[in-house]
C-alpha cells in the first residue's frame, strides 16, 4: 500500500527541465520550420552520462526505418564507472513519437528535401527528451545576411547600453 501524498514528494523535485546540450550549430546552418518533443529510448548507462553532461548533439540527425524514427550519430560518451555493461557510445537510438507525427515527418522529408535535426536535449520531469527541429539548409549568403543582422543587433544594444550609462 502506498500512501498518495508521499509518492507526490518523491517526484517533486524533478519538476521543470534541466538543459543537458544544445547544437547551436543548428541554427547557423539551418532554418528551423517546426519543432517537436520527442522521448529516447536509453539505457541506464546512458542516462547516468547525460545526467554529468556528457553528449554531443552536432552532426546528429532523425531518420525513419521501418515506421520508427531514429536518432543518427548523437554521441553519448560512455559512463566513467561502467562495467562491462556499458552502452555503445554512438549507436543510433530510437525516437519516441507518435504515429501521425512520424509520418507527417517522413513524408515532408521526401517531398521537401527537408531534414530533421535535435536542437537540444534536456531533462523533462526526470524524462530525457529532445528537441527536434524539421530544418530547411542555409545558403551561404543566408548566412552572412544573419551575420549582418547579428553584428547590428548587438551594435545597436551596446550603443543602447553607453547611452543609458551617460
Amino acid at each position: 500500500m502506498s500512501i498518495p501524498f508521499l509518492h507526490n514528494l518523491c517526484y517533486s523535485g524533478h519538476m521543470g527541465e534541466k538543459l543537458i546540450c544544445n547544437n547551436k550549430k543548428a541554427y547557423h546552418d539551418y532554418f528551423i520550420e517546426e519543432k517537436f518533443e520527442a522521448g529516447l529510448v536509453l539505457q541506464g548507462t546512458e542516462v547516468k552520462s547525460l545526467r554529468a553532461g556528457m553528449a554531443n548533439l552536432n552532426d546528429s540527425f532523425m531518420l525513419v526505418r521501418d515506421g520508427e524514427a531514429f536518432l543518427h550519430n548523437l554521441n553519448i560518451s560512455q559512463y566513467e564507472f561502467g562495467n562491462r555493461a556499458n552502452h555503445q557510445p554512438d549507436r543510433n537510438r530510437k525516437l519516441l513519437l507518435h504515429r501521425r507525427e512520424i509520418d507527417r515527418l517522413y513524408v515532408k522529408i521526401r517531398e521537401k528535401g527537408l531534414s530533421v535535426i535535435p536542437l537540444r536535449l534536456y531533462f523533462k520531469n526526470g524524462l530525457v527528451k529532445v528537441e527536434i527541429g524539421l530544418a530547411k539548409g542555409k545558403k551561404l549568403y543566408d548566412k552572412r545576411e544573419d551575420m549582418k543582422t547579428k553584428d547590428s543587433q548587438r551594435e545597436m544594444s551596446q550603443a543602447l547600453k553607453a547611452r543609458n550609462r551617460e
